[in-house]
């Protein structure tokens, strides 16, 4: 499937039911257009991971996740060698006796022993075309690996000293995100486009929601956005996002709840707020006072 334009990429993530503003599916589409990575940063539960997920699903690729985490490197993110599958090799041409080392060696780092990780999984070709490389959670790791980074990015390669470089027939569609628990270098992010996803207004959000949750009736969605809406501005460690309001409203509907009440907020609260502390926060009269600001700002349907 070729992308036309921004309204085609926007129809696009809209029939994965992912709502985007034109902002966002702006830089998607010259992301596509261009073949650049695309860099995306904001808070946690914001949807940027999804998006990865809806472009896959749309245009028919293989979706290929490289999570990463402190301590990420190379051998993690590219390959290792099958190292039980070497041994047995070698055992059984003892065995057999008469094998030249030179002859075992070349058998020994053949690509039959090769275990392939994500990025060099995105740098094979794929049915249907190239894939979708999804670098998630970039901040989590250490300069050095984003270093690394930098060849596969940059030329779409990646090298293995025992079999040389691999280059990508068709370069992949590369998305990376961070929740910027730090800064990533400069150097990484010219390589890309750049969006900051935020969170939704109101308007959006109830969008998403009943594309997500459609089972939920028109009141109790626009409830339960305008309370996370509210609740947002509250002074807490960790805000909701929009995967934790997703995830309250379908909790909401396996209870049979019609309406928000504080009752039914103090006992669901874990679905929208993560640490105890800002659940204390919320405890006696607090829920009540938000949920009374949140029903005042709803226009009349």
């Amino acid at each position: 499937m070729v992308l036309s334009s921004i309204d085609d990429t926007q129809a696009l993530l809209a029939g994965q039911d992912y709502v985007c503003d034109r902002a966002l599916a702006t830089v998607v589409f010259l992301a596509l257009r261009l073949g650049r990575p695309l860099f995306l940063e904001g808070e946690a539960g914001v949807g940027k991971t999804e998006i990865a997920k809806a472009l896959a699903t749309g245009l028919g690729r293989r979706l290929i996740r490289l999570q990463c985490y402190e301590g990420l490197d190379a051998s993690s993110a590219v390959y290792e060698w099958n190292f039980a599958g070497q041994m047995i090799a070698i055992r059984a041409a003892e065995a057999s006796g008469g094998v030249e080392k030179d002859r075992l060696k070349d058998e020994l780092f053949a690509e039959e022993f090769l275990i392939e990780r994500p990025l060099l999984q995105a740098m094979r070709p794929q049915p249907g075309g190239a894939p979708v490389l999804l670098i998630d959670e970039l901040d989590r790791t250490d300069e050095p690996f984003e270093a690394f980074l930098l060849e596969a990015l940059s030329d779409f390669q990646v090298t293995i000293p025992e079999l040389g470089t691999i280059t990508a027939p068709e370069p992949p569609i590369v998305i990376v995100t961070s929740n910027r628990t730090r800064e990533v270098h400069d150097a990484l992010k010219r390589r890309c486009l750049y969006h900051w996803v935020d969170y939704p207004g109101m308007k959006r959000e109830i969008e998403i929601l009943q594309a997500r949750a459609p089972e939920a009736a028109d009141s109790l969605s626009r409830e339960v956005v305008a309370f996370v809406q509210r609740l947002r501005t509250e002074d807490l460690f960790k805000k909701p996002g929009v995967a934790e309001t997703i995830d309250w409203a379908k909790c909401l509907l396996a209870l049979d709840v019609v309406s928000l009440s504080p009752e039914v907020i103090a006992n669901t609260l874990g679905a929208i707020l993560k640490y105890q502390d800002d659940i204390q926060k919320l405890q006696g009269s607090e829920a009540k006072r938000i949920l009374d600001e949140a029903k005042a700002s709803l226009e009349p349907v």
